[in-house]
This record gives C-alpha cells, sequence and structure tokens, in this order.
C-alpha cells in the first residue's frame, strides 16, 4: 500500500490485517499470476495484505508462525492441502482466520469446507465477504489435521503417489492405487477406539476430522467437521477384484452399504498395524502406532454462508 508524499493516515484496523502465505511452488508462471490476482481482490475487498512466500516448506511453516506471532487476525494460503496443513499447526487453537485458496492437486480441506475449487478468485471472494465459521481439527501427537487420516492400503497409495511425479491430478492416485493392488494384503490391526479395544484384520483404518481425502474420496462419508467426534472407519479384507468394484463408489460415499464397511464415532483412536507410515491432509505423519484426538472447536475458517 502507498502513501502520498506529505500525507499521514492510521495504521490498518487489525481485522484489517491479512497474511496472504503462498505456496513455495507458486514463485513464476500461471501460480505467480493467480497470486498476484488473489492478492488484488483481497485488497480490493478491503484488506491491507501482506504478501509471503517462503523458499521451500519449513520456511513457510516459519513465515506462517510470525504472522500469528505478529498480531495478524487473517492467515490466508495458497496452494493445495500441503500448506494448508502447515498453516494449520500455527492457527489451531488461536483467534486467527485461516482463508484457503485452493490450487492444488487433492483440495481436500477445501472440498470439505465448500468452497469453490475451480475458481481462486471466487474463493478469494469468501475470504472478502467475511463469514467465518468454527470448526473441529484432529490431533495425532502433536500434529493437527482437518480431513481425514490414512492408515493401510489408502496410506501405502498416498506414499506410492508422492513419489510420482506425472500425471497431475486425481489420474494420479488412481494410477497408484492400481499399482498397489497389486501387491497388497489385509492386515492386522489393533485399535482403542473411546478405551475399547478392536483387534481385527483390515485393508485399512481411515480417522476422520472431515468425509474426503485423495482428491475427493469421501472414505468418511457423513463426518462432520463441528460435532466434536472423529469418524473411524474399517475396511475389512475384501478381494482385490472386490475392492476394484467399490473404488469408484468412494467418490459418491456409496461404500458405506458395503458388508466390508465399519463405522465407529469415538472422541479418541489409537491404531498399531505393522509396517504401515501414516498420512493426514495428504502430508506424512509418521509410523503406527498412534493415537488421534479431537480437537473441538480449534480453528476459525472464512468458508461460503450456510
Amino acid at each position: 500500500m502507498t502513501r502520498a508524499p506529505g500525507s499521514e493516515s492510521a495504521p490498518p484496523a487489525a481485522d484489517q490485517r491479512l497474511a496472504f502465505l503462498v505456496n513455495p511452488a507458486a514463485g513464476n508462471g500461471k501460480r505467480a499470476g493467480t497470486a498476484d490476482a488473489v492478492q488484488a481482490r483481497l485488497e480490493g475487498g478491503g484488506f491491507h495484505v501482506t504478501r509471503l512466500q517462503g523458499v521451500d516448506g519449513p520456511d513457510a511453516a516459519d513465515l506462517a508462525r510470525s504472522a500469528v506471532a505478529d498480531g495478524f487476525r487473517s492467515l490466508v494460503v495458497l496452494g493445495g492441502d500441503g500448506i494448508a496443513h502447515l498453516a494449520l499447526q500455527s492457527v489451531a487453537g488461536t483467534e486467527v482466520t485461516l482463508g484457503v485458496i485452493p490450487t492444488g492437486t487433492g483440495n481436500d480441506i477445501a472440498r470439505d469446507l465448500r468452497l469453490p475449487l475451480k475458481d481462486p478468485l471466487a474463493a478469494a471472494d469468501v475470504v472478502v465477504a467475511g463469514n467465518r465459521r468454527t470448526i473441529d481439527l484432529a490431533r495425532a501427537g502433536s500434529t493437527y489435521y482437518a480431513t481425514v487420516l490414512a492408515s493401510g492400503f489408502d496410506s501405502r497409495v498416498n506414499e506410492r503417489a508422492n513419489r510420482m511425479r506425472w500425471p497431475r491430478g486425481q489420474m494420479r492416485y488412481n494410477l497408484a492405487t492400481l499399482a498397489e493392488l497389486r501387491v497388497f494384503e489385509p492386515l492386522p490391526y489393533t485399535l482403542e477406539l473411546d478405551g475399547e479395544r478392536v483387534c481385527c484384520e483390515a485393508m485399512l483404518v481411515a480417522v476422520g476430522n472431515g468425509p474426503s481425502y485423495g482428491g475427493g474420496l469421501r472414505m468418511c462419508e457423513g463426518a462432520l467437521l463441528d460435532d466434536g467426534r472423529l469418524d473411524v472407519v474399517v475396511i475389512t479384507p475384501i478381494s482385490k477384484p472386490e475392492l476394484l468394484k467399490v473404488y469408484p463408489r468412494l467418490f459418491k460415499g456409496t461404500h458405506v452399504n458395503h458388508p466390508a464397511y465399519r463405522h465407529y464415532r469415538v472422541e479418541q483412536a489409537s491404531i498399531a498395524a505393522p509396517g504401515i507410515v501414516a498420512y493426514a491432509d495428504g502430508e506424512r505423519l509418521g509410523p503406527l502406532p498412534m493415537t488421534v484426538d479431537v480437537a473441538p472447536a480449534a480453528l476459525s475458517v472464512f468458508a461460503p454462508s450456510p
């Protein structure tokens, strides 16, 4: 914001100051143009915008923490689930409101919030409109997540997809699913669900704060972002041809009628299975065992009006 020579103006009010954190990968080309256009839209809506862009993920995380410490009341991120997940770690449990401008591959955080997925300027308009919503988060150790924790077949697909450089978008997850399907076998799980022990063989165990992951797979169909509960989904062993048959139903959430589907709604879930690494919001959390707790009303977000 420029100031005319010799003029003086009051500093912007606290609720007008907005930190705009851009994915480090968006430094040039089309993404840089998108960032410029979004910033202009936010400034046109009355915000005093400070743009932040780290050189990599850890640097961007430092910038997010600094923005919260410096008193910004709004932190808006441009990118995919990765940078939104990064920002969660700084704003969870604070009075800072998070805004998400989805331009990534999966965009499940934005999807669960019912934000525009294909139009960054329309997503910026949600911030400008100023409607705020309070939602729960899930917490695995010291790490917060907004969508679904994957463990089992789905997390192995995630690991494979993250190693792939082509193609982009949902097709990457589809190809990774087919590749993992050739070698995967059911796993022995030990679960503690609100203190109740469950031992079973399963293809996967998912712990959802929201319903979707993996670019729109509604594994935890029916999960609500503000009910103070986690939705634990267990898929018991099924044949590989049957898994392929069921897979398309995940995009609509109609898999909930399959005999292999099990669902629990809890406040705490502990998961153990040999050789499995957990993912959440598309980010690698670490190997099992792992305990997940619900963090009720932990996040303020910009979201469309109901």
